[in-house]
């Protein structure tokens, strides 16, 4: 492509998911809406790309692309179609001129071609009908109330946590949130507490704590007189901190552990996000700064167990585009668990469908064989692993002045230390086998991406 402001041509690349509310027939136009990445080698990449696709193959014989995207914080849109020739059906239909326009003036153009060798047949098995039951995708409603009512029932020996991070899309602060009750195996009763801390982009983090309080359960969640973890609300004030943002779930539910750890308390601990992206707005007082948020993006998450692992790490990393890549991998305390290496739980959300397909393979694999391995430390700890036809390579880094380290208390009075960036860096590789490997997808996040590494 070629850009006015410039005197050489750099190359573009387009990766984009096509959804439609109607079945494409070729005889009709098909109206779309496209997301994805637009890559423009050293100037832009932008994984938040949108806009919409015209299908019509012979009404119009043409396929129109028009998507928005940011470059060096200016707003683009590449305007491009294909014109169907019955004379050149295949050059018609993988050649594709566009132009670029900013406030609908010109400002560059190109050409874009598909790759036939490497892209069809990966192209042609990406083809994917919705269920009966699914609708026009729409944001999704609030969290269920089970999903953020309390789990605990009186026994002895347990904790739970809802917990929320984010990024502030305008400074790059992270934002954590942890709200836990403990019921110690003594049998005295159960109590809440929790923090809050920000990490600013460039600068230490800083944090105040809260409780601990007597609990008293609370059917929509967390809750004490100055702290409330609710569908859609979170508020609070703690030393120095005062905050009260609002939350908008952007998908479903995903289960990290195996779905029905979460309904029977069998394993240690289970894992799940009631939405696995979000949107908050609000503010977030802490001294003399303040956060404004507007559509912040991130998650909140619960946890349900006997209490901290021996040794863990976890990833929230939103990749963009709707995507989002959960893991958590840990050593057990219980006997005889505690002699394996960590358990990986991985959740890759990508376009629309959750790879692996079952929470527990990348756990257990097949009969033991094809678990998916960690190597956990700081500043980096690695994950890896292969189901089905593909692969994946997550590399986190959590530099020691972005890192901020805490310390838990366990049911029976053991002690813990988690070590926690929201602005950590992350690369995600995700590779296709086609009778050799080949990359699928490659993320790159640079203090987006929410990790922790703990242990004893």
């Amino acid at each position: 492509m070629h850009l006015n402001d410039e005197d050489h041509e750099r190359p573009l690349r387009l990766d984009l998911v096509v959804r439609s509310d109607d079945l494409m027939l070729p005889q009709r136009t098909t109206q779309a809406r496209l997301t994805g990445r637009v890559r423009i080698a050293g100037r832009a990449d932008d994984a938040e790309a949108a806009g919409e696709l015209e299908i019509s193959p012979l009404a119009r014989r043409r396929i129109r692309y028009r998507i928005t995207f940011a470059m060096e914080g200016r707003r683009l849109v590449l305007d491009g179609w294909k014109s169907i020739s019955p004379a050149r059906p295949l050059a018609s239909m993988t050649v594709l001129p566009y132009t670029l326009y900013e406030e609908g003036e010109r400002v560059g153009e190109g050409t874009l071609r598909f790759p036939l060798a490497t892209g069809l047949l990966p192209f042609l098995t990406s083809f994917r009908f919705p269920r009966a039951t699914q609708s026009a995708p729409a944001p999704a409603p609030a969290p269920a109330g089970q999903d953020l009512a309390s789990r605990w029932d009186g026994e002895p020996g347990r904790t739970e946590v809802w917990y929320t991070t984010l990024t502030d899309p305008a400074t790059g602060s992270g934002v954590w949130l942890h709200h836990e009750v403990v019921a110690p195996t003594d049998g005295s009763g159960a109590y809440a507490h929790g923090w809050v801390a920000v990490f600013p982009k460039d600068g230490p983090a800083e944090h105040a704590r809260f409780g601990p309080v007597p609990w008293s359960e609370d059917q929509q969640g967390f809750a004490t007189e100055e702290i409330s973890a609710r569908p859609g609300r979170l508020t609070g004030s703690a030393g120095p901190f005062t905050w009260s943002l609002t939350e908008t779930p952007l998908s479903g539910s995903v289960h990290t552990f195996p779905r029905w750890s979460w309904r029977r308390p069998w394993l240690p601990a289970s894992h799940m996000l009631p939405a696995a992206r979000c949107h908050y707005s609000g503010t977030v007082r802490y001294g003399t700064e303040e956060l404004r948020l507007d559509r912040a993006v991130g998650a909140s998450a619960r946890i349900y167990g006997h209490g901290n692992a021996r040794r863990w790490a976890w990833l929230h990393a939103d990749l963009g585009g709707g995507d989002v890549l959960e893991i958590v991998a840990a050593v057990s305390m219980r006997r005889g668990l505690d002699r394996l290496p960590p358990l990986v739980f991985l959740r890759l959300l990508q376009n629309g469908r959750t790879w692996p397909r079952r929470a527990e393979r990348t756990a257990v694999g097949w009969a033991g064989l094809g678990r998916f391995r960690a190597d956990i430390g700081l500043p980096e700890w690695r994950v890896a692993g292969r189901a089905g036809l593909r692969r994946i390579r997550v590399t986190v880094t959590q530099p020691p002045q972005r890192t901020l380290a805490l310390d838990y208390t366990d049911p029976d009075g053991s002690a813990s230390v988690c070590r926690n960036s929201e602005t950590a860096d992350a690369v995600v590789g995700v590779e296709r086998w086609w009778g050799t490997w080949r990359q699928e997808a490659t993320w790159r996040l640079s203090g987006t991406a929410h990790a922790e590494v703990g242990d004893r």
